[in-house]
């Protein structure tokens, strides 16, 4: 479990935008990781993603990590957001435009 800590905690440093999600933009998973991809893709394509049905490692420690017991999960600037719901409100109120574009510059 220590490695795959080390191993998220290297992601969402390394990238400002990280979706942890179900299946791929392109090919969600899950109703919700395809919202999740949507909602972002209107702000930016250079977010960084991982398939956590691919790493069954990450799937089961990041809920630990993160307090976070459902996917999909957003991490901006090495902060979690939250999951679909939280960017649906966030979007809507034009925060998470905000949020991305202090991120992404």
């Amino acid at each position: 479990m220590k490695d795959t800590i080390k191993k998220i905690e290297d992601q969402i440093k390394k990238h400002p935008v990280t979706l942890y999600m179900k299946g791929t933009p392109e090919t969600p998973k899950c109703g919700f990781s395809a919202k999740a991809a949507q909602i972002l893709s209107i702000y930016t394509k250079n977010f960084f993603y991982i398939d956590v049905l691919s790493y069954p490692d990450i799937r089961s420690t990041l809920p630990i990590f993160s307090n976070w017991p459902t996917f999909p999960q957003l991490w901006i600037k090495e902060k979690l957001i939250g999951g679909v719901d939280i960017m649906l409100e966030l979007h809507n109120s034009g925060k998470l435009k905000i949020l991305i574009n202090s991120a992404t510059l």
